[in-house]
């Protein structure tokens, strides 16, 4: 979720969950991690003068997660906060419905993201 806090920034917070199952010391590993974390976005529209039916936008998040794996497990699992960037784009179908990828790095849940934008007036 997404708010509008000046001409071309947005803040807001979002929530994750991932689970995967890898393999370690020859052995199949079931992880979960739930985050929780909040972000902020520059938003290039008008300075790149980009058509009003695209955004794009690049910004940062912190956010907390917790990783959690089997007890037998010795790779590399952590809890804990996590700074990571990002860049996005959204194309808008109309005033209010878009699709959304993004992009991101620099923490346990900010690989990508691929989604629909639903905007409230």
């Amino acid at each position: 979720m997404d708010f509008g806090v000046g001409c071309n920034i947005t803040v807001g917070f979002e929530g994750s969950f991932r689970s995967y199952t890898a393999e370690w010391n020859k052995h199949d590993y079931a992880h979960t991690i739930l985050g929780f974390s909040g972000n902020g976005n520059y938003h290039f529209n008008r300075i790149l003068q980009i058509p009003h039916n695209w955004d794009f936008y690049a910004g940062l998040n912190l956010g907390f997660y917790v990783w959690s794996s089997p007890s037998n497990y010795q790779g590399r699992n952590y809890t804990g906060l996590g700074l990571a960037g990002q860049v996005g784009g959204r194309y808008f179908f109309n005033d209010q419905f878009a699709l959304n990828l993004e992009f991101g790095g620099g923490n346990a849940f900010s690989d990508g993201k691929f989604g629909i934008t639903y905007l409230v007036r």
